[in-house]
């Protein structure tokens, strides 16, 4: 394996954390509970992200993923407490479902700017379910117009045997190898049934479309859909199909926040999560491992909220030190705009350690989108998105 390999630097990385945590107590940094936390708020973020990634390489943006994942909290909720957790899963992919198919309908048939399409989205699905709500749940008790009353969730398992293999170790207290079994532990006991459906969603979209015939002609419409339209590929036909499974896709985000990562729908939940999920796709260049690479690292800053401040710090101590060594290691190499580039955030992260220590909770809030456009800025000049992403299909170049 490279020593430059993106699995070499996040062990690297994470021994680094480890044997930081000990000394400037932040012993909740890899706790289990922490690491079952980052997965919780992973899973909706990676889903958006899937969705996102099946739309745009059709060749369509999705900026109405946010709308989505609201349709899919709402309905999902509704249909959860009226007759249980099966139709609410149902209810709240439908709901998406709908969602993508209307985006697919303004931006595919009568060729609305896509920009524009999602965004009405996002504002239909805020008005609407405001609306229902205050039919549905104001009227009921433990209800409002903006909460509704406790939602039923999904069982959780563990894997057989794990807390007797990593338990010891765990309880050890040795760094790295105590924060480890956490990390382990943290992965595979008391996981959502439904956290396992979302993961096994990486690998099956994956297969779909890399080895599937419907996968290439989906890839086809996005890269040259005339060259497809002329090998008798529709490309409104896959585009359709694509929009639809997208939708749905955020939908079961959405219904994974009412029922896993919460136990009720509440007005604005989604906190942007659908305009995260967008990223982690430009993040990944649009492959699926690399968004779930990208949901991970969103996810991880996402669950700082439920963080100590001064575990925040030291997160800020160690990623300071590893710019440190990345920018030394680049003035070696006589890089010196690398060696700039990363030595001036290096300088301003173990300053304010020194200085401060203590982030601000208002800052631990931001940091999901902080990370958000620390990773566009740096991500752009590696894309390689699909040729025809954002152009709207005219047969024979017809307006």
């Amino acid at each position: 394996m490279r020593p430059g390999s993106p699995v070499v630097r996040v062990v690297l990385g994470f021994a680094v954390l480890s044997l930081l945590s000990g000394p400037f107590d932040a012993p909740d940094l890899f706790s289990r509970g922490g690491i079952g936390a980052a997965l919780r708020f992973t899973a909706p973020i990676l889903l958006a992200g899937l969705g996102a990634l099946w739309a745009e390489r059709s060749g369509v943006i999705n900026i109405g993923l946010e709308g989505m994942m609201v349709a899919g909290t709402w309905f999902g909720a509704w249909a959860a407490i009226e007759w249980g957790m099966g139709p609410g899963l149902a209810a709240g992919i439908v709901a998406g479902a709908a969602f993508g198919l209307v985006h697919a309908l303004l931006s595919v048939t009568f060729r609305v700017d896509q920009a524009i399409s999602g965004l009405s989205l996002n504002l239909l699905a805020a008005g609407l379910t405001r609306f229902l709500s205050s039919i549905a749940f104001a009227t009921v008790p433990g209800g409002s117009i903006t909460t509704s009353p406790p939602v039923p969730d999904f069982p959780t398992v563990s894997l057989p045997g794990v807390e007797a293999l990593f338990g010891p170790a765990e309880r050890t207290g040795v760094p790295i190898l105590s924060d480890a079994a956490a990390v382990v532990l943290g992965l595979l006991t008391d996981v959502s049934v439904l956290t396992l459906a979302v993961v096994a969603l990486v690998p099956l979209s994956w297969w779909v479309l890399w080895r599937t015939r419907l996968g290439l002609r989906i890839r086809a419409v996005g890269e040259a859909p005339e060259a497809a339209d002329s090998l008798g590929v529709r490309p409104w036909r896959y585009r359709f199909l694509a929009l639809g499974v997208s939708g749905g896709l955020a939908g079961l985000a959405g219904v994974y926040l009412v029922t896993v990562a919460s136990s009720l729908y509440r007005e604005g939940q989604t906190a942007g999560r659908g305009f995260i999920g967008l990223a982690t796709v430009i993040f990944g260049n649009w492959n699926p491992w690399s968004v779930t690479l990208g949901s991970l690292i969103f996810g991880f800053t996402d669950a700082l909220r439920t963080r100590q401040e001064v575990t925040v710090g030291v997160l800020v101590l160690g990623l300071g030190v590893l710019c440190a060594v990345v920018a030394v290691r680049r003035g070696l190499l006589r890089n010196w705009r690398g060696a700039v580039l990363f030595g001036v955030p290096a300088a301003t992260m173990l300053a304010w350690f020194w200085l401060v220590r203590v982030v601000p909770s208002e800052f631990v809030s931001f940091a999901p989108h902080l990370a958000t456009l620390v990773v566009l800025a740096v991500a752009r000049q590696r894309l390689r998105p699909p040729a025809a992403l954002g152009e709207p299909f005219r047969r024979g170049g017809a307006g």
